[in-house]
């Protein structure tokens, strides 16, 4: 009887919309067999799971969402996507719920009289004073994995609350959830702009205060960009940053701001909270490595119903060693003139 009343009501909002001008609702990764290797395939029990999926324009959130999807489907794990990006016009996943059967980008930009950023931020305004809509999408899938594909403009996450405010909403409708933050891998060829990365991450995680996960994407694109100064576990556990200042001197423009930039690094390296791990979203064993460690941010290996991850599999962190090691030899290559520095002895322990 709730759901009907609930239902009756949202008919009214969309007649509402409607009387506004507003729309009302309208890499192939195949399958692999991870039977035995503790990967779980049933429904979560008693409460819903998913991923917010956060990350500057162009980092790859939309392709994520839909790998991603992908891959759970060949493990028999029922996944969709929600779209809260107003701005997105393509799509490459099965979207299930979207933000523009709400409210339409374009038709408010020429109402309100907005420009891209302002229609942008007032979509989302939109959106959080209209929270029943969102939660009652939901209920129609409420034994789903959600993956949830989120704008990419900084200054929401930075500047305004609107994006804090819905997924503090998402956390109160019981769905155990997990930040995947998304930032481009060509971010670490220039020592300015993976600093840069450093404290936008950063200021996501104090922001959202939710799991976190920080991903490098786009690993399998990065040797077109230039060669490493260092190691790639060098920028995946984001230690000794003084020794990426060293090279701030190479160019005029990072040398004028060497000093703002070991500030930066001071508050980076003080909070000690951010990390990263690769993702090439086209490698099946990428995929898989990456929604382990989800898995485990969220709660899901804990709380799903049939062959979750063995607990006792995450006493061992070695897979996600394995995982680095495996990426660094499949991309890049040492050279003894300027390339990346190898360690000759890693301790694994």
């Amino acid at each position: 009887r709730d759901r009907d009343r609930d239902r009756d009501r949202e008919t009214e909002r969309e007649r509402d919309l409607r009387a506004k001008g507003l729309p009302d609702e309208a890499d192939e990764l195949g399958a692999l067999d991870w039977e035995g290797q503790g990967l779980g395939t049933g429904k979560a029990a008693s409460m819903p799971f998913g991923q917010v999926v956060v990350g500057p324009p162009g980092s790859g959130k939309s392709t994520y969402c839909a790998g991603m999807q992908q891959f759970m489907k060949s493990l028999n794990r029922d996944a969709i996507v929600v779209n809260l990006d107003p701005a997105s016009d393509y799509k490459p996943y099965e979207c299930a719920i979207d933000i523009a059967d709400l409210i339409d980008l374009r038709r408010a930009m020429e109402k309100q009289k907005l420009g891209p950023n302002g229609g942008m931020v007032y979509c989302l305004q939109y959106l959080g004073k209209n929270l029943a809509w969102l939660k009652g999408r939901l209920d129609e899938h409420d034994d789903k994995y959600v993956l949830f594909d989120m704008p990419g403009q900084v200054e929401l996450y930075t500047h305004h609350e609107e994006v804090r405010a819905i997924v503090e909403s998402i956390e109160k409708w019981d769905y155990r959830i997990s930040v995947v933050n998304l930032v481009d891998a060509h971010y670490c060829i220039d020592p300015t702009t993976f600093i840069s990365a450093l404290l936008l991450s950063l200021s996501m995680m104090m922001r959202l205060e939710l799991p976190h996960v920080n991903i490098l994407s786009k690993i399998d694109l990065l040797p077109r960009y230039g060669e490493l100064k260092y190691n790639l576990d060098f920028y995946t556990e984001v230690h000794d940053l003084e020794y990426l200042l060293l090279h701030l001197d190479e160019s005029r423009w990072s040398a004028k701001y060497k000093k703002l930039n070991e500030a930066i690094s001071g508050v980076v390296t003080n909070y000690s909270l951010v990390s990263f791990t690769t993702l090439d979203i086209q490698d099946k064993h990428s995929v898989y490595t990456v929604l382990k460690i989800v898995d485990k941010s969220n709660g899901y290996i804990h709380l799903s119903k049939e062959n979750p991850f063995s607990p006792s599999a995450f006493h061992e962190t070695s897979f996600e060693l394995d995982h680095l090691n495996d990426t660094q030899e499949k991309f890049f290559s040492a050279t003894s003139d300027g390339g990346p520095i190898v360690e000759e002895n890693i301790d694994t322990e």
